[in-house]
């Protein structure tokens, strides 16, 4: 309903910065005016998966063109690779990202810093609205399923990197190849705040699965996809109601951020509005998710715990975490992480216990919350140096 007036908002922003104008902008009031309609003009929601934009990056003393190659594709998913022209030989790095209501790109920081070591690829999810339902379901099971024919495209040499929610399935497809000795299990995993184990300091998001059935998720939370769209008729859990919680448990934080965007904009400090701004457009582009993957989820991981507490079945196989030995396991946590808190993706090393202790590592990464885990300065500078030593160890 909002489209229209948003459009027109983005439209008066364009011409009131007309360089024919640009006495007037020395002008605060003007700025300030101008300010209110761009800002208004760019709190939209899109469905459509923005480009990495990866174009090149620093590898070793030199700066290498970097391609985007599209290894492996279903209708649900595609290994990305981001390949690099150039003849060293790097680790392969699967990066497994979130399937939550955003695209893969909002890691595009997290995978710009792995590249500068590693052969990196991704988990590209597709948006659920947009396959047909002839495709077939996704649940939980088949996201397993995927990240195992991933490892197995990548290789030998594969290491794993598991960002937030689906660091159970990550790990599951682990254990998975490591029960029927698949040859292409990865010599490590990273697992950075998941869900391993939700009982330990359950936050708000732990609460909310619990206080309520999975019935319920299934009436309030799930919808048909609409005719017009590709995937007609499937049923889905929409991005943007998964992006109105998010935003909801830190609604002081994004409304003081549209507020110092609005300033910056009012004060001509461009930089810091573009790099806002930049950020918004990012999470502001929604993925929706397939119905059974969604419920799945939550009842399994959220409500009944069942890898934490020994009752995960994959495919009909009983899965058992201490089959994992070949694979090292390195686990990071956000002091601050509201979303999965201290000590749920720890619980990872009790569950594989038979990995060599010195095989094992875990890291409390003190001053950051969520996403401050695998985005920042802290991810660049604290973070990511244990995990790139930790790959190279097991090389």
């Amino acid at each position: 309903m909002l489209d229209p007036l948003r459009a027109a908002a983005r439209g008066t922003a364009t011409v009131l910065r007309n360089p024919l104008l640009s006495g007037l902008s020395a002008f605060y009031p003007y700025r300030a005016f101008t300010a209110a309609f761009d800002v208004f003009g760019h709190t939209r929601l899109t469905h459509d998966r923005p480009p990495f934009d990866i174009k090149s990056v620093v590898t070793g003393n030199r700066e290498v063109p970097v391609t985007e190659v599209a290894e492996y594709s279903t209708p649900f998913g595609t290994l990305l690779h981001f390949k690099k022209d150039t003849a060293v030989s790097q680790p392969p790095v699967l990066v497994v990202a979130p399937l939550s209501g955003h695209f893969a790109t909002l890691l595009r920081g997290t995978v710009v810093t792995l590249l500068q070591d590693h052969d990196v690829y991704i988990t590209d999810w597709h948006n659920a609205r947009d396959v047909p339902v002839s495709a077939g379901p996704f649940g939980f099971d088949e996201y397993v399923e995927h990240v195992v024919t991933f490892l197995e495209k990548i290789g030998t040499r594969g290491h794993l990197v598991a960002v937030c929610q689906p660091c159970v399935h990550a790990l599951v497809a682990v254990i998975v190849m490591a029960m029927n000795e698949n040859p292409m299990q990865p010599r490590s995993m990273t697992l950075m705040a998941g869900p391993i184990d939700c009982r330990v300091n359950p936050t708000v998001v732990n609460k909310l699965a619990t206080d309520n059935p999975i019935e319920w998720f299934e009436k309030n939370l799930i919808t048909t996809v609409p005719r017009r769209l590709k995937g007609a008729g499937r049923r889905v859990y929409p991005g943007f109601t998964q992006l109105s919680a998010f935003m909801s448990m830190n609604a002081d934080r994004h409304v003081k951020s549209h507020r110092d965007l609005y300033n910056n904009l009012a004060k001509g400090e461009w930089e810091k509005a573009e790099a806002a701004r930049t950020f918004y457009d990012e999470y502001f582009a929604v993925l929706d998710l397939t119905a059974e993957f969604y419920l799945e989820t939550v009842n399994r991981v959220f409500q009944e715990y069942e890898l934490a507490t020994g009752k995960m079945y994959w495919k009909g196989q009983k899965v058992d975490p201490s089959a994992v030995r070949r694979t090292a396991l390195f686990t990071v946590e956000g002091e601050r992480d509201d979303i999965c808190s201290v000590g749920q993706t720890v619980a990872a090393h009790d569950l594989c216990s038979r990995i060599r202790p010195y095989q094992k590592s875990h890291h409390l990464q003190p001053g950051v919350g969520h996403y401050g885990v695998f985005n920042g300065k802290k991810w660049e500078g604290q973070i990511y140096p244990r995990i790139k030593n930790m790959i190279l160890a097991n090389e």
